[in-house]
């Protein structure tokens, strides 16, 4: 392990300060071991990134967390208690954004509250709030035929902010956009997460969107997946996001990265 290395490991989350709690999670699906006694910690208020090649397990181990699969073995603790399905301590975002196609923004972006009985002024209130901090002010009666790729992303973000759980899933949230679009999103993203008090679990292809983005990156390997290390960048987090990309730390980071991870792409 490198110096340089060392540095990202020194601070260890207390446990007090994890808000979600991977332990011991193996998951089969017929003869194929997607993951196997798998454990992993993340820490409350931060954004951890699940990193690795295609087929690690990345999106299953999400889904788990989630509720939205049930794990073989293991648990799932999310602020002190097991998971036994989907509540609202935690929201999806999508890949695929997984709007209302007959509603407009502001409802879909309402929908999560209208589901739990909150009343419409109450409801559409917060939904305006977020669809503001995402950006799509303006456009809160347009449809989602209507939007561009990008924006029909922001408003799913949106949607998975206003019912205020306490801990966002994001499944390859910015895949489908432009590069530009992208860059903006990862900017926008670390606003969310240094505004919001929430505990982010991102998944990503990208070495460098991880690395620009978390607080953890947890690199997985290829099935049965399992955790080949954790990195927790540092010093250029208090810099601003347009000196990240240029700081050698971020670079030194994705340079190792790759170098971990290159052979196991195939």
């Amino acid at each position: 392990m490198s110096q340089t290395r060392q540095a990202f490991d020194d601070a260890q989350p207390s446990d007090q300060d994890i808000a979600v709690s991977v332990r011991g999670v193996s998951k089969n699906y017929g003869a194929v071991e997607a993951l196997k006694n798998m454990s992993l910690e993340f820490p409350r208020g931060q954004l951890t990134s699940l990193l690795g090649p295609s087929g690690c397990g990345k999106t299953t181990l999400l889904k788990i967390i989630a509720g939205l699969l049930k794990p073989d073995s293991g648990e799932i603790i999310v602020n002190g208690k097991a998971v036994s399905g989907p509540g609202p301590n935690r929201a999806f975002v999508f890949q695929d954004f997984a709007l209302l196609p007959w509603a407009s923004v502001l409802r879909n972006v309402a929908f999560g509250l209208e589901l739990r009985g909150v009343p419409r002024s109450e409801r559409e209130a917060k939904a305006e709030k977020y669809i503001r901090d995402v950006g799509l002010a303006g456009f809160e009666r347009a449809f989602p035929h209507e939007l561009s790729g990008g924006m029909r992303q922001r408003v799913g973000l949106a949607r998975a902010l206003s019912v205020d759980s306490k801990v966002l899933l994001l499944d390859e949230p910015f895949s489908a956009v432009d590069e530009q679009t992208r860059r903006k999103f990862q900017e926008d993203l670390l606003a969310l997460v240094e505004n919001e008090n929430k505990t982010f679990i991102f998944v990503t292809h990208s070495i460098e969107e991880a690395v620009y983005v978390s607080d953890q990156i947890a690199i997985l390997l290829p099935r049965p997946s399992r955790v080949s290390e954790i990195i927790r960048p540092t010093s250029f987090r208090t810099k601003g996001v347009g000196n990240i990309r240029r700081d050698p730390e971020y670079l030194d980071i994705v340079d190792e990265i790759w170098a971990s991870l290159r052979n196991y792409v195939e």
